[in-house]
């Protein structure tokens, strides 16, 4: 589904983001990139999505290379859910997620808050399954806490049907009993409609529960690809290193403390 292949991305003055980065991330994978800030790990997602474009090498989603091109066509399979939520706090919980079908809406008819009643039914249903209720609907977004707004942006993302999602620091701005609610929302609505996710992390707990698959990276460069069970002492060290920021506390079983 996502295929990277020697990714590099360089900015001025020399400096590589990505360093030859060769991925595949096949349909229906939950993948989380782990590592700290500055890792890579958001402009590898951006690279999907072409907001930021590689310097050299390819970046394919379902078997089309990302180019100006194709980008149109790429963007419409692909979805996004941010660190910041993204949501327009003086509009309304339904018509924020309604906002997700702009790709097949006219900009006159989104003006005037006119969507289709399959889309508007589609989004009541998604936003009952990530937990809000009825009385949620037209209430402003900025009147909800962190994670509801959070549960707003999953069923934003949904509303089109992407193959692919890409979740950037999904829960850096809450708390640790929302964090792995709104981790577990995300999995379950992909897992249910068979989307691929490419989830940038920092928090090593929640990539061990949730992640099928552990990219790990470290000044650009991939330094660890595998299951999260395998997610050692060693191998933390490595994401972790000293200049990178500091490694989780690990126990000798591996647990994070």
């Amino acid at each position: 589904m996502l295929r990277f292949t020697d990714v590099t991305k360089e900015y001025p003055g020399g400096f590589a983001a990505l360093s030859r980065v060769s991925l595949h991330v096949p349909r229906g994978q939950f993948c989380v990139v782990l590592g700290s800030s500055g890792a890579g790990k958001s402009t590898l997602l951006r690279a999907v999505n072409g907001l930021s474009p590689p310097t050299s090498g390819t970046v394919e989603v379902d078997g089309v290379v990302v180019t100006r091109k194709t980008l149109q066509r790429v963007r419409t399979e692909i979805a996004t859910v941010h660190q910041q939520f993204n949501l327009v706090g003086r509009l309304t919980v339904l018509t924020n997620v309604l906002t997700g079908a702009l790709g097949r809406v006219s900009t006159a008819r989104a003006l005037v808050n006119w969507f289709p009643a399959g889309y508007r039914r589609k989004a009541c249903s998604l936003l009952a399954e990530v937990g809000l209720e009825e009385e949620h609907l037209y209430r402003r977004a900025s009147r909800l806490s962190g994670g509801q707004q959070q549960r707003v942006a999953i069923a934003r993302a949904f509303v089109l049907d992407p193959k692919v999602v890409l979740a950037d620091e999904p829960v850096a701005s809450l708390d640790q009993a929302s964090s792995r609610t709104i981790m577990h929302l995300l999995r379950r609505t992909s897992a249910q409609r068979g989307a691929t996710v490419l989830c940038s992390l920092h928090q090593v707990d929640l990539a061990r529960e949730f992640a099928d698959r552990v990219v790990g990276m470290r000044a650009g460069e991939v330094i660890y690809d595998g299951p999260p069970s395998a997610l050692d002492p060693g191998v933390l060290a490595q994401i972790y290193e000293a200049g990178d920021g500091p490694a989780p506390a690990v126990s000798a079983a591996g647990e994070s403390r």
